[in-house]
């Protein structure tokens, strides 16, 4: 900067360059408080102890805060409020239309007058001669179309168009990042505030007993039966009328305000099922309880008398209080209002929103006061925040809590009490009763009830309440007047531990006595059984010492002296459950007491005892023990004298001389003492500290410890502070680490004695925040940074850098809401060090600011004492001294404070600027803001922890990712308070480290992860463009507005491109060299990194570095400090070297998810040069990110995801960059580079193709993640990442009980949402999709037009260097693919005008040799011809217009226009279903329109050259109608494609075309067998044309060489010179009529082939193929297709036996619903086994819903149909199963199974029948026909079905039949006999068929019926009757061979089952041999035994 500060100060930009004033601000956050006043102590301050003192600071000063004023630029604090963000930028954008979404509803009303003339189902093809086109409707035309404009003109023009209704930012319509992504991010600290739980109102409206004659004391308090604790301080309140209260006036004079209250307000922090509320009633002393219960329990009629003794009672007895009745509320059915509860009608609260940092351009500490006064009172919420109703489940803690916050408020009426009964006050009793209310048992009907009428108001509490106390009886605000009757907060006793650091002053004590025993209290000594306790907190020994600090109850005065328990009548040993509360002095001493007095009260007067009260002994407690407030249960001895002089120093438990003791001085008195205190810790380790902290301030020493000790005690003190209990650390946290802090910066001084304390403290601040990271795992985040540990760095340390007492220099008082920016000036003193640690060197001078003087003003500060500046002679600057001490620590100090780095770093930043804020410098130089000895020191430490993350890296991944993350955001912040360069320095040394260690790994993927964390972490400062000095190189201008879009007026000229240029190579800093490195130091590592990243094996490393650029882009795009255009230029040209990037890995680019065929080499097949100006390793060295590693040869494809990110990135760029400077640069680059730069943009086509609504939906959170990314995730939980913790973390938020309070649940929710991955609905609101589907839209056009401008730009280039020209080809097929994908009606409009401009201008591009291109270009334009939107149909149909007079105008023809255009159309109709012939036909009357309005062109034979063309395009639409009509008719719609290519004889082109179509629409239905013939035919086809264009060996000679595959093939050689001439112009133009052409179809049919199974077809299609390549040399092709036939071999020989075809049928069609199929019959060709009623099934409802199910008949049999017997109004099927029929001669030349199914045409069918018409008889009649069809084709064919063409019969006669059927039997016999290996069960299947009992009269049936008239040995037998004695015998032979096969086969458990088969057989000879022997009966029998 001072290098080019010239340059700098001329920029336009320079406030982009430098960093701003004011950046970072130090200020005072007021303290939040609810009470109107501090709470403080009421005694003088002077008279306040150190301890007191610290406590009173700690707990009134207010906050200073470092703020930095341009943080929420910072993605690290910017929380993204994606919701209202997202509902504001749909309210921005122009709804996008798009096709896909387009249901052809809106054309219904314009094409309805048409789609009556189209209805040509029956239609001959031809007759659209009779359609008169001039009755159809055109859309509109484009009226400059026709105008003859310079192409300069159209550009400027199209420009022009492009920039309407863009979007500046394309990150704000890109999808948010996963909030686990963003590591930067840091959880704000929380403002400190009080705690509260939730809390609940109670209003207390009426108490009546149904006797009312004397004063009834009432008290409430919460109970939890489950943790049996009490859980709030009792609540006293009193109902009574005036009349009553004045029977009390003797005793109670006046009664305060506040004691008169009715209402209170209870906290719950835990919330549990089991909390009830507990009413006790009390009255004054009487007598016996059951004896003053029985009037209220039964109707007295003397009431005057009762009033009497009431008044008496009253008068004497008025001070002493007896217990009466008691009643509980089970607090879980006032919540969710059970038990018929009256209701009022309030209504639910409202939800309390959260507050979130809003990215705002406004002062950063402004937000900080308005956040402290916008926070609902500025009180911490329970442990379950939940403020907005849920749906409860159950009842969770969560749920609980939800319902208390939000229960509808209830009107209670308590209708009965229990009498108290005299030995049930124990607590113990009591929640015995508790659990016995929930559910009522006979114990609980015992007891005895009292009538009476409670009624209770109890709702949630609102947030603010008037007339409210807290417990201390501080008003809280608002607190109007003194008129209203005041509500009580309720302390909370919380039944676990809760870790919430104390807020207040608080110091209330709470004395309970439990029991009393005077049992041992002889007679003699006196009465001992009324006994009442008196209670006294005593200062001294006199009366007169007795503190007014005892809380009066109600309607009593506000403090008393004393106070008396309730008195349980005539026991000696009662029980107590009175609750005394007790304000504590904050100047306790060691004299201070409590004093109980045992009194026994006289119930009834007597004349020999005139007093009330006897006192019958004494006993005390000393309030402090080892200056520790004593708590907890104590066990007492009674004195029955009066203590003696100076007792109040003793202990009671000590014997004192001359004394008498109750029961020989054993404890008697048990009594339980609790305190709520902020003061006293209640923890001798931390009381121990604080005590020695204490006497080194004031420097008295005791003699018990001596200045010589001291030291080391406190020492000792440091290190036991560890030891303390985890509750009272957190509550006394800010105050222990104030104190440390304190040891580790300033060294107390005793007299000469100079303690240096600096070490112990600061390995005592290690271990203590170590403790507290350790203790609540759920609140920390995922950076470990926990919540209490933030919130003390940020707001209240103090110790070092001022808060209450300690005042930064020239900030306001509190009481200002500003404060003033410049400090006084103050002067430095200087101090020596200790020389106990000889390792510690001396520091420079350091300031001291030290403000004394409190007061109990509302600022506790007087205006004086802001300006006392106080020096301090040992005070070093914490952050030098932290860094100190963490460099020479050692063991587990240095082990802890690594654990916990996060802490001490920021620590020391919160230093750093604060001193510098004292020092006025927080404006001057960096260079010296900060000692070179400071520097070094942290230099030393990075390079330390540096060491530690290399090392441990493998060990401990969960610290070391956060050890590492603490280091990168102290780099971060480091660069807005220090030298840059020193940073820069840092950071470079740690990469350096990271790369020296990386060359030795073998594995490397943890440190590349650590190495991206801190680089994403360092680089997302606000200030991260000023910290790469975006200036002084080529693109960045000088001068002159830099657009974002693209420019034409300024770029026509190569010279125009230099004219804002500054000087230097734009190559250089295009690329990372080390110009560029050197210059943008941070963007130089970061774009280092990414290459060396993607060459890594591991897409989540990917997604992470790809991530990290795109979050940057992401605050650059949003923020609004760059949000100028030429400023956004400037910020875009620093990522330059992101283009060659993205260019290098271009094969590591996924394509789309739905295109996995991707090219390697991408769609161009062209590989690109490697071109770099500096080698990259030499600028990643210069970086140090050079790794020396070997490069896989293999690199992984990135995933779907990470591909877009990066692409979104790379367009970012281009659209940003100074489009002057990108294209001078461009135009410099060599073809090859330009050519990767075009195969990005196609890429990026596909990337963001818009999906349409139904991908959105499915795209919820949990089930749309990736393969990679679910891989990424399971790297994460392997390597022990942020992320598995994270979803511990998240677990643990849904189970707040799992450990302390669940605070951690709000400071985790409010500010950082975390992602779950199970509560997601699978269903998505349409709301939200239509949302998503809003914003996408409109995201993808602007990527469209981003890419469109570009490709502008690149024609630009192009059109100006002559060896750039060959680009133009791939622009244009970029254009085509732009074309092909789905695009907003918007952006398709530009992409049509690009595509007129690009071939106005370059029309060779498609006329020349290019035809491949042309035929694409007229498929896209006719595809939009037929769009459902009429502004597309109107773009297409101009553009097709202007390319066929281009064709006319350079050939003087449409031929090669009209064939193309012509095929695609074919191609279209035949393949896609969403066709719409309408549209289609309305484009083409526009193109003829536009050929009548062309003036220019009536003088030729143009127009009528295009009516032709228009009139042949109707007729193929024609067929398209009726092929729509039999879409759902698979068979059908084949048949109507084949005829429409058979009409195209004539034509090759349209032929192979619409085989083509047939081929897809078989694939489509799962038949590659028929789409392999298609393909076939098509080969045939172009054989037939390469023969007659060339005769080359190598080919084919024709369709005959293909007759081996098919004989089918021969069809195709129709073709010659008389019908079709190779050189007749637009003639076998495709691709497809080449050598290559006819390569591509026959590889493509092999491949079908062999898929269909049909292996040795595939060997005949490679013998035509091989000597095509033999002679081409293709030998990597022969390689491939001589291994697929050798797998094709193999398969041959695997499947040998098992191989199953296709299954035939027979159809023929009856009726005349049918038409022309009316009578004729089909071979269908079905998949392998497919069942005669799966086919039967098939058709039957296919017709039925045609014609109707009643009109549709099938025919069952196989007979002859007669068609005179048929309904006409019906259609008839007959379905028959046939199988292959061969005949003898052709049976040897089809040995196989697939001889038997290949190439076949002749089927037979047996259809049997008897003379009398039956189908079946006995055998003697039985006969059968056989029905043999012969097919017009052989199978397979390019169809399912073809027709029969002839059919011939053959009759059997019956025993022609029965010999058929034994030959059939033989066979099956011999087969399963011969089979290998052998098959024992289908062998016995056999075998029982043949000769098993229940069947063996079939065979011999069939020879008695036939063969019986020979028996008697005369007949002559005839041919046939000797023929089946052939089979018989035959037969019988087979059998026994059968036999002895299967006994071989057997097990022993079978043999019986042999045996019988045996038996069956030989009794089946037997019977035969008279039929068939014509030997001797025994030779014949030995014949077939043998």
């Amino acid at each position: 900067m001072q290098q080019n500060h010239i340059m700098v100060s001329r920029d336009p930009l320079r406030d982009v360059l430098e960093f701003p004033e004011g950046d970072v601000e130090v200020g005072i956050v007021p303290r939040k408080i609810r009470t109107e006043m501090l709470i403080v102590p009421e005694e003088p301050p002077d008279s306040w102890n150190p301890q007191v003192r610290d406590v009173v600071r700690c707990h009134t000063a207010n906050w200073v805060v470092v703020s930095h004023k341009y943080r929420h630029h910072s993605s690290s604090c910017w929380v993204r409020d994606r919701a209202g963000e997202r509902l504001e930028i749909v309210k921005s954008l122009p709804k996008q239309q798009f096709e896909i979404e387009q249901t052809g509803k809106e054309e219904e009303k314009i094409f309805g007058e048409e789609k009556d003339a189209l209805n040509t189902a029956e239609t001959p093809r031809g007759s659209w001669a009779s359609f008169d086109l001039r009755n159809s409707v055109s859309d509109a035309l484009i009226t400059e179309l026709l105008q003859k404009n310079p192409p300069e003109t159209i550009d400027s023009l199209n420009e022009i168009r492009r920039l309407e209704d863009r979007q500046s930012s394309l990150f704000l319509l890109y999808p948010a990042q996963d909030e686990e992504e963003i590591v930067e991010r840091r959880i704000p600290a929380e403002i400190p505030s009080e705690h509260l739980g939730h809390r609940i109102l109670v209003k207390c409206l009426q108490l009546k007993l149904e006797l009312e004659v004397e004063p009834i004391f009432a008290s409430m308090a919460l109970y939890d039966a489950k943790e049996r604790k009490k859980v709030s301080e009792n609540f006293y309140f009193d109902l009574n009328t005036e009349n009553i209260k004045k029977m009390l006036s003797s005793y109670i004079t006046f009664s305060d305000i506040s004691t008169q209250s009715r209402s209170c307000i209870f906290d719950i922090t835990y919330p549990s099922s089991d909390v009830f509320l507990v009413i006790k009633l009390e009255k004054v002393l009487q007598g016996d309880i059951t004896e003053c219960a029985e009037p209220y329990m039964k109707e007295d009629k003397n009431r005057e008398k009762l009033k009497v003794n009431a008044v008496t009672s009253c008068d004497r007895l008025g001070k002493y209080r007896m217990p009466f009745a008691w009643t509980a509320v089970y607090m879980m059915n006032v919540f969710n209002g059970s038990n018929s509860l009256e209701r009022d009608s309030g209504s639910d609260r409202e939800s309390v929103g959260s507050n979130s940092l809003d990215r705002k351009s406004n002062s950063s500490f402004e937000q900080f006061k308005r956040k402290a006064s916008d926070m609902s009172n500025l009180t911490r919420r329970g442990s379950l925040e939940r403020r907005c109703g849920e749906k409860r489940r159950s009842w969770s803690p969560e749920d609980l809590g939800t319902s208390i916050d939000t229960f509808r408020p209830i009107t209670l009426t308590i209708s009965n009490f229990f009498k108290q009964e005299g030995d049930k006050l124990r607590d113990e009793d009591l929640f015995k009763f508790l659990q016995d209310l929930k559910r009522p048992t006979v114990l609980m009907k015992k007891l005895k009830c009292i009538p009476a009428s409670l009624k209770l108001d109890i709702a949630p509490c609102p947030e603010e309440f008037k007339y409210c106390l807290t417990p201390e009886l501080a008003r809280l605000r608002p607190y109007p007047d003194d008129k209203g009757r005041p509500t009580k907060e309720v302390l909370e006793f919380v039944p676990r531990e809760i870790f919430v650091p104390n807020y207040l002053y608080r110091d209330l004590l709470f004395v309970y006595p439990k029991d009393v025993n005077f049992a041992s209290r002889t007679v003699m000594a006196g009465s001992a059984r009324n006994i009442a306790v008196k209670i006294q907190l005593m200062s001294g020994e006199d009366e007169a010492s007795a503190m007014p600090v005892l809380f009066g109850r109600s309607s009593c005065p506000e403090f008393a002296t004393e106070q008396y328990t309730s008195v349980t009548y005539h026991n000696k040993n009662p029980d107590f459950y009175d609750e005394f509360k007790i304000k504590v002095p904050c100047n306790l001493s060691n004299n201070h007491h409590l004093l109980f007095t045992f009194y026994h009260i006289s119930c009834q007067k007597k004349s020999e005892q005139p007093t009330v009260e006897t006192p019958i002994g004494y006993t005390w407690l000393p309030l402090l023990k080892d200056n520790c407030l004593q708590t907890g249960e104590f066990l007492l001895p009674i004195t029955t004298e009066k203590p003696p002089p100076n007792y109040s120093y003793i202990s009671p438990d000590v014997t004192l001389p001359n004394m008498k003791w109750l029961d020989n001085h054993k404890g008697v008195f048990s009594l339980v003492l609790g305190a709520e205190s902020t003061v006293h810790t209640q923890d001798r380790y931390l009381n121990r500290f604080l005590y020695l902290s204490e006497l080194c301030e004031t420097g008295r020493v005791p003699r018990a410890i001596g200045e010589a000790n001291l030291e080391s005690e406190i020492k000792q003190s440091c290190n036991d502070i560890s030891l303390a209990q985890s509750e009272p650390l957190v509550r006394f946290l800010p105050l222990i680490l104030d104190k440390l802090v304190q040891l580790v910066i300033k060294s107390p001084v005793l007299g000469s004695i100079k303690m240096n304390l600096s070490r112990e403290a600061f390995e005592a601040l290690t271990s203590v925040v170590n403790c507290i990271t350790n203790l609540q795992e759920g609140h920390k985040d995922q950076h470990g940074r926990h919540s209490l540990l933030t919130t003390y760095v940020n707001y209240q340390t103090s110790a070092a850098f001022g808060a209450s007492g300690v005042s930064l220099s020239g900030f306001s008082p509190p009481q200002s809401p500003g404060y003033m920016p410049r400090p006084t000036t103050l002067s430095p003193t200087r101090h020596n060090r200790s020389t106990s640690h000889p390792e510690l060197h001396e520091t420079d001078e350091e300031i001291a600011l030290i403000t004394k003087g409190i007061d109990r003003t509302a600022s506790m500060r007087s205006p004086a004492a802001e300006s006392i500046l106080v020096s301090s002679k040992s005070r070093k600057p914490l952050h030098e001294e932290i860094v100190l001490q963490w460099v020479v620590s050692s063991g587990p100090a240095r082990e802890m404070a690594l654990a916990n780095s996060w802490f001490f770093f920021e620590l020391m930043i919160k230093s750093m600027v604060t001193h510098l804020a004292s020092l006025e410098m927080l404006e001057a130089p960096r260079r010296v803001r900060f000692s070179d000895q400071f520097l070094d020191d942290i230099t030393s430490l990075v390079t330390m922890i540096t060491s530690e993350i290399v090392a441990r890296f493998m060990k401990d991944t969960k610290s070391i990712t956060n050890l590492n993350a603490s280091l990168a955001f102290f780099l971060f912040d480091c660069l807005s308070v220090a030298d840059r360069g020193f940073v820069f320095g840092l950071i470079k040394q740690y990469c350096k480290q990271i790369t020296r260690k990386m060359l030795n790994l073998p594995d490397v993927i943890g440190l590349i992860h650590l190495k991206l964390d801190l680089l994403r972490i360092v680089c997302s400062h606000e200030h991260f463009v000023a910290l790469n000095l975006p200036f002084g190189t080529p693109f960045a201008p000088c001068s002159g507005p830099a657009s974002p879009s693209p420019s034409v007026s300024s770029s026509n000229s190569q010279s125009s491109f230099l004219s804002t240029l500054v000087g230097g190579d734009k190559a250089t800093y295009a690329d990372l060299s080390l110009e560029f490195c050197q210059q943008h130091f941070l963007v130089g590592l970061l774009l280092g990194e990414l290459p060396v990243v993607l060459e890594k094996n591991n897409l989540h490393l990917h997604a992470k570095c790809v991530n990290m650029i795109r979050n940057l882009m992401t605050c650059h795009d949003c923020d609004p400090r760059y949000a100028d255009p030429e400023c956004k230029s400037r910020v875009a040209a620093l990522y330059l070297p992101l283009l060659g990037i993205v260019m290098d890995c271009l094969g590591q680019l996924h394509t789309g998810p739905h295109d996995n065929s991707k090219d390697p080499k991408g769609p161009f097949n062209e590989e690109a040069e490697n071109q770099h100006g500096i080698s990259q390793n030499i600028a990643m060295a210069i970086a140090g990110t050079y790794h020396n590693f070997q490069q896989s040869s293999t690199k992984t494809i990135l995933s779907y995801e990470t591909t877009r990110n990066l692409l979104t990135c790379f367009l970012w760029v281009i659209k940003n960059v100074n489009t002057s400077c990108l294209k001078q640069w461009w135009a410099e680059l060599p073809n090859a580079r330009l050519r990767q730069l075009l195969e990005v943009l196609y890429i990026s086509i596909s990337c963001f193709e818009y999906k349409g609504k139904k991908v959105i939906k499915k795209k919820s959170q949990p089930s749309f993640r990736k393969t990679s990314e679910l891989k990424s995730k399971l790297e994460d939980v392997i390597l022990g990442k942020e992320s598995a913790r994270s979803e511990m973390m998240k677990r643990k938020e849904k189970n707040p009980q799992a450990g302390g309070t669940g605070e951690r649940l709000r400071w985790r929710k409010e500010v950082l949402t975390w992602k779950s991955s199970n509560t997601e609905a699978n269903e998505r609101p349409k709301a939200e999709i239509e949302m998503d589907a809003h914003i996408e839209g409109n995201f993808s056009t602007e990527i469209g037009l981003v890419i469109l401008d570009t490709l502008e730009n690149i024609i630009q280039v192009a059109s100006h260097s002559d060896n750039l020209q060959s680009l133009l080809g791939v622009v244009l097929r970029v254009v085509l693919h732009f074309m092909s994908k789905n695009q907003s009606t918007t952006l398709l409009k530009n992409i049509f005008a690009s595509q007129r401009s690009l071939i106005f201008k370059f029309p060779n591009l498609l006329f020349d040799e290019e035809t491949e291109q042309c035929s694409d270009l007229c498929s896209h334009l006719l595809k939009h011809c037929s769009s459902n939107i009429s502004t597309v149909r109107s773009q297409a149909a101009a553009s097709l217009y202007l390319l066929m007079r281009q064709n006319f105008e350079i050939g003087n023809n449409l031929a090669r226009v009209k064939m193309q255009v012509t095929m695609s159309l074919s191609s279209l109709v035949g393949t896609d279903s969403s066709f719409n012939e309408e549209s289609l036909r309305r484009s083409l009357k526009t193109v003829l329109v536009y050929a009548e309005e062309d003036n220019e062109m009536q003088d030729t034979s143009f127009p009528e050259q295009v009516k032709d063309l228009i009139f042949n395009l109707h007729m193929i639409l024609s067929d398209t109608v009726k092929m729509k009509e039999f879409q759902e008719d698979p068979e059908m719609l084949i048949d109507l494609m084949y005829r429409i290519a058979k009409g195209y004889r004539n034509s090759p082109d349209l032929r192979l075309t619409w085989l083509n179509n047939m081929a897809k629409k078989h694939l489509e239905r799962g038949n590659p067998t028929e789409a392999a013939m298609c393909l076939v035919s098509s080969a045939a086809l172009v054989s037939e044309y390469l023969h007659m264009l060339e005769d080359q060996p190598q080919l084919p000679i024709g369709a005959v060489a293909f007759q081996k595959v098919t004989p089918n093939a021969l069809l195709e050689s129709a073709v010659s010179d008389d019908v079709v001439s190779p050189d007749e112009e637009g003639v076998c133009l495709g691709k497809d009529f080449t050598e290559q052409g006819l390569i591509v179809l026959l590889e493509h049919a092999a491949s079908y082939l062999n898929t269909a199974g049909l292996f040795e077809a595939v060997d005949e299609v490679y013998q035509i193929l091989l000597p095509i390549l033999k002679v081409n040399r293709d030998y990597k092709r022969l390689s491939c297709i001589h291994r697929k036939l050798c797998e094709a071999y193999e398969r041959i020989d695997q499947l040998q036996g098992k191989r199953i075809f296709g299954t035939y049928f027979r159809v023929g069609f009856y009726g005349s619903k049918f038409g022309d199929l009316n009578g004729v019959e089909f071979i269908y060709k079905e998949p392998s086994l497919t069942k005669l009623h799966e086919i039967f099934s098939r058709l039957e409802n296919f017709y039925s819903e045609r014609f109707g199910p009643e009109n549709v008949v099938t025919i069952k049999d196989s007979n002859a149909v007669d068609h005179a017997a048929l309904d006409p109004e019906k259609a008839y099927i007959q379905i028959t199963y046939v199988e292959p029929y061969f005949e003898p001669f052709e049976v040897k030349y089809r040995p196989n199974q697939f001889d038997k199914n290949y190439n076949i045409k002749r089927f037979i069918y047996a259809t049997p029948f008897t003379p009398d018409g039956r189908a079946h008889g006995e055998l003697g009649e039985q006969y059968k026909r056989k029905t043999i069809l012969t097919t017009a084709t052989h199978f397979p064919y390019v169809k399912t079905r073809i027709q029969v063409v002839d059919r011939r019969q053959v009759v059997l006669s019956p025993i022609e039949v029965a010999i058929e059927d034994m030959q059939k039997k033989t066979h099956e016999l011999a087969q399963a006999t011969n089979q290998e290996p052998p098959d024992a069960k289908m062998l016995q299947m056999v075998l029982q068929g043949c000769i098993g009992t229940t069947v063996n009269q079939g065979p011999m049936e069939v020879a008695i019926v036939f063969l019986s008239n020979l028996t008697d040995g005369q007949t002559k037998p005839t041919q046939q009757q000797n023929k089946l004695r052939l089979c018989f015998k035959d037969f019988s032979k087979k059998c026994g061979d059968a036999l002895r096969k299967n006994k071989n086969l057997i097990g022993p458990d079978q043999r019986e089952y042999q045996r019988e088969l045996e038996r069956n057989h030989n009794r089946f000879c037997e019977r035969l041999i008279p039929l068939v022997n014509t030997l001797p009966a025994d030779s014949y029998v030995h014949f077939v035994k043998k």
